[in-house]
Parts: structure tokens; sequence; C-alpha cells
């Protein structure tokens, strides 16, 4: 299919062609800037033409805010990736555009300023064609609405991006940017890289600088991070995000550039806690990449889960409590006008479960917390375990759609998003790699947890395993 024609919602598209993007990786572009082979101007405009060929099919923009991209565009730019295009997720405060947190029950006014993430986000050169799409909150697993487009995945259109990131790897994985923010408080990141095809890093609690609503919630389960179609992307921009930021409580990752030497001890689960199987598909992946470290030199064995089904119940009632917040101070958060009864099914659902639920969060929070010490007693054991990043391969779009009833769509999500979450409220690191592929041609990754702070044998085994199993590129999936 041409980048310029219009698609069946069965078929695939992308925006990567012969201009001065090219199909390099952020890494790439920032080499062709630095060796002045391209303009930033030129890979700006680049970037804004593919945007206008695919947004279209996509839907991946929530604030296309092209004429400032042009601008910033023209100035000096320093940083690992000065001058490359990117887009920043509409959660975050950027100076100057709305942010609309994916919901229709509030009519945002511009950012008085950038937040203190962004700040350290743009410390890496990149220049910002606007904000990308997320579901209401950030609250689902897929980029959809209750009366708006939702937000299509590139691999296949009918399906899934993902979420809450979705907008930003849809962007990145059609080709209109190489890297994308994102962020993660029960798999954002690594949910939307592993239904796209993308490198989804969630760093450990702390790593980054955190974001003022971040610094207030009672178990810190926001990470915020990137997307990308590489490795060394994501590689470099902690590293870069490292020296704008060290956190002393940490151990340093510094930059890794390749494959590390050290032969791992690697713990293989499966199924989850919640009641839900893995499917047979994701099941049979994961024993796949279980057996490629195996063949790589690693030791694999099964390992146990450190949660136990307590666990499902406590981060699905911090999940409701999160709505409830948001819809009984709405006004004072986001605006006097905002109306929680304009706010989708799961909103609203989360927050009348929670209300259910309101005893229980002394306990709730108590446990949730403990998930820390618990989770690193794993890593007395294991270097690292792998599970599937989602428990089932990715749906087509509207079987996650907040239409529907919440006790239907709470099921699914939760059936859905088994594995991610415990890294959330534990804090510690995980990354999703893209390693296979499902009968239907779309991506199927591995995930990949580390002890606190230990993002740096996570990026070497990321090299390793795509360095010895490449994964596919949309531009060559047909």
């Amino acid at each position: 299919m041409t980048d310029n024609s219009t698609p069946r919602k069965d078929a695939y598209v992308h925006a990567f062609r012969d201009d001065a993007l090219g199909d390099l990786d952020a890494t790439g572009i920032a080499e062709r800037i630095a060796s002045r082979e391209v303009s930033v101007r030129e890979v700006t405009e680049a970037a804004i033409a593919r945007a206008e060929s695919v947004e279209p099919s996509l839907f991946g923009l929530a604030f296309p805010d092209f004429d400032r991209a042009l601008t910033e565009a023209e100035r000096p730019h320093e940083g690992v990736f000065a001058g490359v295009p990117t887009v920043i997720k509409d959660n975050v405060d950027v100076a100057g555009q709305p942010t609309q947190h994916g919901s229709a029950a509030f009519a945002a006014k511009p950012a008085r300023a950038d937040s203190d993430f962004v700040a350290q986000y743009l410390s890496t050169g990149v220049v910002s064609l606007g904000k990308s799409r997320l579901p209401e909150f950030g609250f689902s697993a897929s980029t959809e609405f209750m009366d708006a487009e939702p937000v299509h995945n590139p691999w296949n259109l009918a399906y899934s991006p993902g979420a809450s990131s979705g907008g930003s790897a849809a962007l990145v994985a059609s080709g209109v940017v190489p890297i994308a923010h994102a962020n993660d408080g029960g798999g954002s990141i690594r949910i939307p890289a592993a239904a796209c095809g993308l490198v989804g890093l969630k760093p450990s609690r702390g790593r980054t600088v955190p974001d003022a609503m971040d610094k207030t919630l009672p178990v810190r389960i926001i990470a915020q991070g990137t997307v990308t179609r590489s490795v060394r992307d994501t590689a470099r921009w902690m590293a870069a995000a490292e020296r704008y930021y060290r956190n002393p409580a940490l151990p340093p990752i510094r930059l890794v550039e390749g494959p590390g030497t050290t032969r791992l001890n690697i713990g293989v689960v499966v199924d989850s806690v919640t009641a839900s199987p893995t499917d047979d598909e994701t099941r049979k992946s994961v024993h796949a990449t279980a057996d490629l470290l195996a063949e790589l030199g690693h030791h694999v064995e099964e390992a146990p889960m450190p949660v136990g089904q307590s666990f499902v119940d406590d981060f699905c009632t911090y999940w409701g409590f999160l709505a409830f917040v948001i819809s009984n101070n709405g006004k004072r958060m986001l605006g006097p006008d905002f109306d929680r009864s304009a706010t989708d099914n799961l909103t609203r659902g989360l927050a009348a479960m929670y209300r259910k639920k309101i005893a229980r969060t002394p306990q709730m929070l108590y446990r949730l917390r403990r998930t820390y010490r618990e989770y690193a007693q794993v890593f007395q054991k294991y270097d690292v375990v792998l599970s599937p990043t989602l428990a089932h391969t990715i749906p087509e779009l509207g079987y996650l759609s907040p239409t529907q009833g919440f006790d239907v769509l709470f099921d699914k999500l939760i059936a859905y998003t088994a594995f991610t979450p415990l890294n959330n409220a534990s804090g510690g690191p995980a990354i999703s790699l893209p390693l296979h592929e499902t009968s239907q041609g779309l991506p199927l990754a591995s995930h990949f947890s580390a002890n606190h702070g230990d993002e740096r044998t996570l990026l070497e085994l990321a090299f390793e395993l795509e360095q010895a199993s490449p994964w596919r590129r949309i531009q060559d999936a047909r």
C-alpha cells in the first residue's frame, strides 16, 4: 500500500519514504543532522508531511502544532537527539498547548509552562510536532473513546494500538517520528510498544523527573519514558535523561551500547495471577523467547509469581481510587467547567467501584507498598524475569471500547493487562520487545523485568536479543 492512499480498516499504513528521515531511527537522524547531511528544518518538514499523510488513517495526534515545530527547527539545538522530531503525550504540560488528558469532560486551556518532566525530555534536543492522543485519563489499555475516532494500529487499522500511550506508539511505528514521549501507570509504555512493534522501557521508580501529579500519588505508579523503534535509541535516551537528572538513590545506568557478556539467571512466568490463562499464541511466543535465551547461553527456568490474587484486587482498587479522585476533584484539578457526567463509562465505572471499596483503602495502600519488597525478593535468585507483555494477542478496535458496559469492559482489561501492573506498584523496571508476530501478522512481544535500578541489565539483554532475532519492520511487512 502506498502512504497516500485511503486504506481499508483491515489494511496497514506507514509513512516511510525517501526523504530527510528515510527509515532511520532517532540516533541515525541525529547523526545526519550533526554531519550537516540534512538540516533540522528538512527533517521537521519531512515529519510534518508524514504526519499529514497518515493522520487521516491513524488519528494519533491530539494537538498538532506544526507551525511551532517549524519555528523551533530554526533555533540551535543541543543534546543527543538534537533536531530529531517527536511528539509528547497529551497528559503532561507543554507551554502554550492544552493538556486535554483524552477527555471530553472539560476544555483545557494552554499550559503556562513546561512540566518538570517535559523540560527533561526536551533537554535531549528533540523538536515536538505536538501532542499525541491517549484514552481518557490514561485509564484504558486501548486508545478508544465514547464519541470520537479511535487511534488505529498502523500494522492493521482494524486493531488496537494499545494504550495509554497509543497515539505516540502509532506515530512512531508508522514512521512519522522515530521517538515519542510515553508514560506508564499500569503498562502504558509497554502495552502500546507491544501492540505496535516497538521498544518500550518502563524505568525504575524515581529514575526520571516526576511530574507534579506523579509526586502526589500515595503509591507512585507512574513512570515517564519513551517508545522507540530501536534498542539503541532507548539506551541513548535513558543515558541523556540521566545526565539531566541523576537520582542518587539508584545505581547509574550510563550509556549502554551493546550486549553484556555476563550470562544471566532468567526466571520464566507464563501465566499471571488473574483468573484468565495466557492464550496459546502468546504462550508459545514466551517459550520461543526462553529457548532463544537458552541458546544464547543464559540459564532459564520456571519462576513463581511474587504476588498472589490479592494483588489484582488491590491494584484494581487503586485504579478506581485514581478515577474517584479525578471525578470528585476535577473542577479544582482540571478547570471549573469539568463535568464528571461527561466522562466515559470506564472512568465513571472505576470511580463507582472505588466508592464501594473506600473503607479498604488503608489496607490496599499498605499491601501495594509492600510489593516493593516482594518484587525485590525474586531478584535475589534471578537477574531477569521473562513473561508475556500481554496475556493475549492484540484485540480488534471495539473489543475494549468504553462505549460498552463497565463490568464487561473491566473484566476484559484485567484479562488483557495481567502482567504489566506489578512493575508499577513495585517500582521495578521492565522492557517490552517485539520479538514475535501473531498468525495475523501483528507484533507479539516479550516482557523482561529486573531488580530496582537495574535498567542496564535490561538494555544489555535487549541489545543481545535485537541482534539475535531482529524484529520485523512495518515497511517490510508486505
